[in-house]
């Protein structure tokens, strides 16, 4: 007999009559090891009167047991019921034994080594009894930074081989005391098997030290670099994943400082409080906002910056909100034990650079920037960043997936049962990489940017870790379009290597792909609405393309609609230079002659007068180094610049899209006419008959409005209702045009554009007022974060489909 069941024990067999004791092999899939699974079911067997073992395995977690029937019943019910926090039951999987059982009690057995199936538990916020053991005087590990237990603590980051036994992590250099071998061997115990176990005695020890390297006499570490940050200080803080930067957040001097040492001019930088009480301080969570806050994954959590006090105004200028989390480890629990304000706490790096996690690179790279460092001698195996998250629409969005989330294996719907081993690349910004193999996907922590050397260096090693790791050998490699991605290159030469075949898939397929990947859409399912809006991704065409709208499926897709391509003068500068789009985008609309009778008293035309016009225009006309795009991103840009926003050049990758977003006016917003919102008009491009969005009516609406002296906040308002509206007409036009098997009520959002909440709660909410199914992200991101998964969910299909 094999029956397969879900948690909470649906589709068993009627075991309802038998008397006497039987025997079950119980397969217990998911992110099982390493969170306290097999001591629950120690505990849960000897409530329920089982008999037998439970060990980890490359497969997860492996069960024999005998017991009466309405017993073995309640035992398998009680796994899911009472699951470990950390834990995530995917599958149980129940298999008759008809041997008798050969134990007389319930044990736990060494674990089993083989070809790897399970995946690799996340790193973990401290736990609630933890916090509460290094706040007692009385306990053991009384301020000890270290302390960790089945529920919290590191894994990802000091891991280096499956299963998760010590003697795999970083800690095995640590040998356990009596004290905690005790604690380690007894399944009783909260910190049975826990592997990163310490106390004072015989764990890992921090420290203080000056910048020229030399140890600073501090009985307790945490506290005296507490005192530091109230003084001023910049201390390098070696955190769970790598190191980082703090100050004090109130003291303007401080952080100033650290943004010219850093090199970060504006970017925003992350928060820490002590607690959620702090945190109110400054913004006003909901309750879904509370939750995330204190979530085991523990992000940095996107908020609006309505609090009663203010930090410092070099924090986060230009956007209107704060990116807050709470002490996620016993050290910056003790660091923040005695600071009731807030602490910037941000990568320990140079902007561009991955952070640093080696001690001595700390000292190297950091030694200009930091005062002071904190110090400790646990090895950190790999880089995981802090993530980022945003409650949008009334749930939790990822922005960048790592810490406390990556690498839990994502599960992938009906069809994919057989999916061979995938390596996807991802992209060249924000990029991560995904293993998938049988119906699971493994997408890697956040990488970065891969423009910077030491991030591409970052990306090929984690990519070899990861496939080490996981013992994951692909059969085939998936990448994107694009044929200068450096992810790309390394794809090929990879694929060459193991002579396997290449996958290419078009950048905006992938972010669809991703967005139906991670909402259960099934391999087979009908072709569907997607919209992609983003910067830029390299289209089938040769052409950029970054404002889509497709009918689309794992295996390909039809390219409906497109905003009207605008050409982008000088290329990648016109990435960072945003009066170059504004300059492209009205010269597009009118001509100069016309823009200028009509709009000559505005500043922007004022200001475009004095850049070198003859030589854009003889740019632009020959196509010489000004390529056209159909990108969303750019149309932001082109905005911001008319209305004075990063008008001569952007410090970071969205900047002008997210001030803008910052401005708008909320009354306007909704509650404002819908006929006062700028228009776009819907035409078809002759010959390839696709539907193009024409911005030319909201650009004279725009700058009409300047004329009459409007205020930014109401054009800001009124652009972005218009473009969601714009976006759903495109929507339903494309929808009463389809014909046969299709899913024409669907529509999955994807892309980075949509990270802005407002265009993103627009287009969701009245698509859904129309009647629409809405698929979006929450679990990978919207932007090129998200790319890996959709390249390695097309790659799959497309192979079963017998397309190479």
């Amino acid at each position: 007999m094999s029956t397969q069941a879900q948690p909470g024990g649906q589709g068993l067999p009627p075991l309802a009559g038998v008397s006497h004791p039987v025997g079950e092999e119980i397969r217990v899939r998911g992110q099982v090891q390493g969170v306290g699974f097999r001591p629950t079911v120690w505990r849960l067997a000897h409530a329920c009167g089982v008999v037998g073992d439970v060990c980890n395995d490359s497969d997860g977690v492996l069960i024999h047991a005998w017991a009466q029937a309405w017993a073995l019943q309640r035992f398998i019910d009680s796994l899911s019921a009472e699951c470990p926090p950390l834990a995530r039951i995917d599958a149980i999987e129940r298999h008759e034994l008809t041997e008798a059982a050969a134990a007389s009690d319930f044990r736990i057995v060494a674990s089993v080594a083989g070809p790897v199936q399970t995946g690799v538990t996340p790193d973990a916020m401290i736990c609630a009894d933890c916090a509460t053991d290094i706040a007692d005087p009385a306990n053991r590990r009384y301020r000890y930074p270290f302390t960790n237990c089945t529920h919290c603590g590191p894994r990802l980051s000091i891991i280096q081989a499956i299963p998760y036994d010590r003697e795999n992590t970083t800690m095995a250099e640590f040998a356990m005391c009596d004290a905690c071998r005790a604690e380690y061997d007894d399944p009783a115990d909260r910190r049975f098997h826990a592997q990163p176990l310490a106390c004072p005695v015989c764990g890992p020890r921090a420290w203080l030290e000056s910048r020229d390297g030399a140890r600073v006499a501090a009985d307790d570490p945490c506290r005296s670099a507490s005192l530091l940050l109230r003084h001023g200080a910049i201390i390098a803080i070696k955190g769970i994943g790598g190191f980082q930067l703090a100050c004090d957040a109130a003291d303007e001097t401080a952080v100033a400082r650290l943004r010219r040492l850093k090199r970060r001019e504006r970017k925003p930088f992350a928060l820490m409080a002590r607690d959620l009480q702090a945190v109110r301080r400054y913004c006003t969570p909901d309750e879904t906002e509370l939750s995330l806050l204190r979530s085991a994954g523990g992000p940095i959590v996107i908020l609006r910056a309505d609090g009663a006090q203010c930090v410092a105004a070099s924090v986060a200028p230009g956007v209107g909100t704060l990116g807050f989390m709470l002490p996620s480890t016993p050290l910056h629990r003790l660091l923040m034990e005695s600071i009731d304000t807030a602490l910037v706490v941000t990568s320990g790096n140079t902007s561009g650079e991955p952070p640093c996690i080696d001690n001595a690179d700390a000292r190297a790279r950091l030694g200009r920037i930091a005062d002071v460092f904190l110090m400790h001698d646990r090895d950190i195996v790999r880089r995981v960043d802090d993530s980022v998250a945003r409650v949008v629409h009334g749930e939790p969005r990822m922005l960048r997936r790592a810490r406390g989330y990556a690498p839990a294996p994502l599960l992938l719907a009906e069809g994919f049962a057989d999916t061979p081993a995938v390596l996807a690349m991802g992209g060249e910004l924000k990029n991560t990489f995904c293993l998938a193999r049988d119906a699971q996907a493994v997408v890697s922590h956040h990488i970065g940017d891969l423009e910077d050397a030491l991030t591409y260096a970052d990306y090929r090693r984690s990519v070899t870790h990861y496939l080490r790791l996981f013992e994951h050998e692909p059969e085939i490699v998936a990448l994107d379009f694009h044929p200068e991605y450096l992810s790309r290159k390394i794809g090929y030469d990879l694929a060459r290597t193991w002579q396997v075949p290449v996958v290419e898939v078009q950048h905006h397929h992938a972010h669809l792909a991703a967005c139906m990947a991670e909402n259960g859409i099934a391999l087979d399912a009908p072709s569907m609405l997607g919209v992609a809006l983003d910067g830029l991704g390299y289209g089938d065409d040769g052409v950029l393309w970054g404002g889509e709208f497709m009918l689309a499926d794992y295996r390909g897709f039809t390219r409906l609609g497109t905003f009207k391509p605008v050409a982008m003068p000088g290329g990648t500068r016109a990435i960072e230079e945003p009066w170059r789009n504004a300059y492209a985008h009205l010269l597009a609309a009118f001509d100069w002659r016309g823009l200028t009778r009509q709009y000559g008293g505005l500043d922007i035309q004022r200001f475009l007068s004095s850049r070198p016009r003859p030589a854009l225009d003889a740019m632009i006309a020959q196509g010489v180094n000004s390529p056209l795009a159909s990108s969303v991103g750019r149309l932001f840009d082109a905005v911001a610049a008319t209305l004075g926003l990063c008008r001569e050049r952007v410090l970071y990758e969205g900047q002008a899209a997210i001030e803008l977003e910052a401005l708008v006016d909320p009354y306007v917003l909704h509650d404002d006419s819908d006929a006062h919102a700028y228009p776009f008009e819907i035409n078809s491009i002759v010959p390839d008959g696709l539907r193009c969005i024409e911005p030319r009516p909201m650009w004279e609406a725009l700058l009409d409005d300047l004329l009459r002296g409007t205020p930014v906040p109401v054009i800001a308002a009124r652009f972005h209702k218009g473009l969601a509206m714009a976006v759903v007409r495109m929507v339903e036009c494309l929808a009463d045009l389809l014909t046969g098997p299709v899913d024409a009520r669907s529509v999955a959002l994807s892309g980075g554009v949509f990270q802005n909440h407002i265009l993103f709660e627009q287009v969701a909410g009245r698509l859904g007022a129309a009647g629409f199914r809405v698929l979006t992200h929450r679990q990978v991101p919207a932007n090129d974060g998200g790319l890996s998964l959709g390249q390695a969910v097309v790659a799959a299909a497309q192979r079963r489909n017998g397309v190479h």
